[in-house]
């Protein structure tokens, strides 16, 4: 300002004094000097502008960098956490693999173990086919293997008279052919199972079906047991009544078929169920 002061006093001192040309010299002087202020003061500004936006831009990167440096701190904790678990896990799966190894082989061995039983069945049922061959053929005698089970159906016109637990002697050779096989295998058991048809039973010293079906079984053990010589150990009599069928009872065929004894050699239950009950 002073500046300015000082070119306007000596314009005014120099025109009473200057020629005409050097006082147009020095006002545009004046002039270039004035816009020159001008312009600086500008640039001042805009410096200050650039400063500030400057400043704001050093504050966010200064923020950015320490919320990366937070950042970091977590991702080597959770580095860290990771590596332990890896660990950790790395444990478990191979304790989870030693633990499925050792259930392979005990699965294996109850597989080795019902292999076996269904081999021995199957052997019986040939053997049981052959004895039977010799002397009885018969379509009402079945023999079948189930789940390592042996079944041998015989009809009840084989075994009994209508409405009687007594054993026919035709029936005792047939029981001791069975009893020949079964003699051969000490470790299997013998269950023996009576059935009728639906049709209510009318005897004095037979309440029902459920007494009819147990005495024809409780009969047939005896036989194998008396007759035969199989250990009583082995034996179980069981009477079904009229309630697990093969067919319909609607028509005089379906009752006869479902009039029936069922002689059931299995494998020893508690010899099984060790198998099952081995810890692994």
């Amino acid at each position: 300002m002073k500046k300015i002061a000082l070119f306007g006093l000596t314009a005014v001192f120099l025109s009473s004094c200057v020629s005409q040309k050097q006082y147009t010299d020095l006002e545009n002087d004046y002039k270039s000097t004035k816009q020159e202020l001008v312009d600086t003061k500008a640039g001042l500004q805009e410096c200050l502008i650039e400063k500030d936006r400057n400043a704001n831009q050093l504050a966010s990167l200064e923020g950015q960098v320490t919320s990366l440096q937070e950042d970091k701190k977590h991702a080597l904790t959770q580095v860290e956490n990771l590596t332990v678990l890896t660990q950790s896990s790395s444990d478990n799966i191979k304790t989870v693999i030693d633990q499925l190894s050792e259930k392979d082989k005990y699965i294996n061995g109850v597989r080795d173990a019902m292999t076996q039983k269904d081999s021995i069945n199957l052997a019986i049922k040939y053997q049981l086919t052959k004895e039977l061959a010799k002397g009885i053929q018969d379509e009402d005698i079945t023999i079948d293997v189930e789940k390592t089970v042996v079944y041998i159906t015989i009809a009840d016109k084989l075994l009994f008279n209508s409405g009687s637990s007594t054993v026919s002697e035709r029936a005792k050779e047939i029981l001791g052919k069975v009893a020949t096989v079964i003699e051969t295998r000490p470790n299997m058991e013998v269950m023996v199972e009576g059935y009728t048809d639906d049709v209510p039973i009318n005897r004095t010293s037979i309440k029902d079906n459920w007494d009819l079906s147990v005495n024809r079984a409780t009969a047939v053990v005896r036989v194998l047991q008396n007759d035969h010589g199989v250990d009583p150990k082995r034996l179980v009599a069981a009477g079904r009544s009229e309630y697990l069928p093969l067919t319909s009872n609607d028509t005089a065929a379906g009752r006869a078929a479902n009039r029936r004894t069922r002689i059931v050699i299995l494998p020893k239950l508690e010899e099984f169920f060790e198998i099952l009950e081995q810890k692994p």
